[in-house]
């Protein structure tokens, strides 16, 4: 192996399916209407080969050790699209002999029939977009499943992938504090591997946010979400799931690799509609974003092998992002880590931090306390400006 393909960051790639057999009203992800995709699967592998390429181009030096199908809802995807995709990765990188592969599924479109196809085709960890155990939520939220389809879904990934992990949201309208902890509860008594926890957020341009505006929605305040957010912790590392990031529980040996060599700095390549990306160039961290629109996104594989927009990011961009990402960890970043990545912070300022009891006394870590875990956005704004 080169030199240059020794001091290259991990890869792992990123593959966006934009549709979704519905929208929900507090999603602002690149998603479309699966009922708008007129286009054959045939096209859709064509293009999604035609940007790997591209992609391979631009970092030819693999092996790829993580892929992760997001979306939309990706589960709606044919097994034959999924495995052409993989074969491609495969052929052009090398997928590591022990790759983590990942595909996001609706427990409505996760039949156990197609589960086992996609374990079959290479699919080696299932994440269901629960969102909540609670039929009536379930509405409120726009989901399509109910709690016994996404109980059935889960039982059945559990024995067929290597990890299984679920999405749950709190903060929701109307939760209290008793409610949320009954439903973690139930949640956490089928012994997941893995669990995303999400505190909900309205964002502009969603019908929850247009709800809110009118004074029709009402979320938890500051303080109770905060409440919320500390009993999620005491509750899931209790039984055996800590948090290794903000959002996310785990078993340690079932953390998504994928995540952590994103929130790590390694490289991620953007496939897809609207997919981000994060790719390094003659030693020089790259942004990649796709066109988010389907339609013109194949038209663009089609005509130019790919539809992405590259920009090089400044030194400060990717001081900014290798810290926020790095105190989104509970283990933090190694101090040597983010000067590799020509993060320099000021000394000063981290030890005023310290005091405040916002980040660890450790001297070779760039670590956020349980406390300073609720208060990121200020001691990022604190350690950057």
């Amino acid at each position: 192996m080169s030199a240059e393909a020794d001091s290259l960051p991990p890869l792992g790639i990123y593959l966006h399916w934009p549709f979704c057999s519905a929208i929900c009203p507090y999603c602002d992800f690149n998603v479309h209407a699966a009922h708008r995709n007129t286009a054959t699967q045939d096209d859709w592998l064509a293009a999604y080969q035609a940007e790997l390429a591209h992609a391979h181009g631009l970092r030819p030096h693999g092996p790829v050790r993580s892929v992760f199908f997001g979306g939309g809802t990706p589960s709606l995807m044919p097994g034959d699209l999924v495995g052409g995709i993989l074969q491609e990765i495969d052929q052009l990188w090398g997928l590591a002999v022990d790759a983590e592969i990942t595909l996001e599924a609706n427990p409505v479109s996760a039949a156990q029939v197609h589960l086992q196809e996609l374990r079959h085709i290479g699919i080696t960890r299932l994440s269901l977009g629960v969102q909540a155990f609670d039929d009536s939520v379930l509405k409120s939220l726009g989901r399509t499943h109910s709690a016994n389809d996404a109980l059935q879904a889960f039982v059945a990934a559990q024995d067929i992938f290597d990890s299984a992990s679920f999405d749950l949201i709190y903060a929701r309208p109307d939760q209290s504090l008793a409610a949320w902890k009954k439903e973690l509860a139930a949640a956490l008594a089928l012994a997941p591997q893995h669990m995303s926890l999400y505190q909900l957020t309205i964002e502009p341009g969603t019908a929850f946010y247009a709800r809110a505006q009118k004074g029709r929605l009402h979320v938890p305040n500051e303080d109770a979400a905060a409440d919320l957010y500390e009993v999620t912790q005491s509750l899931c590392a209790a039984a055996g799931l800590p948090a290794y990031e903000v959002s996310n529980h785990a078993e340690p040996p079932h953390r998504c690799r994928h995540n952590q060599a994103v929130w790590q700095g390694g490289d991620y390549l953007g496939i897809g509609p609207g997919a981000h990306g994060r790719v390094t160039i003659n030693g020089t961290k790259h942004a990649s974003l796709a066109m988010r629109s389907p339609q013109d996104w194949l038209a663009a594989c089609r005509q130019n092998g790919h539809g992405w927009q590259l920009r090089k990011l400044s030194a400060a961009a990717v001081a900014e992002e290798s810290v926020m990402l790095g105190l989104r960890l509970v283990e933090g970043r190694s101090r040597e880590a983010l000067v590799a990545q020509g993060v320099m912070l000021d000394g000063a300022r981290i030890v005023a931090l310290q005091k405040d009891g916002l980040l660890s006394p450790k001297k070779d870590v760039l670590q956020a306390t349980e406390k300073g875990r609720l208060l990121l956005d200020y001691i990022i704004a604190r350690l950057l400006t």
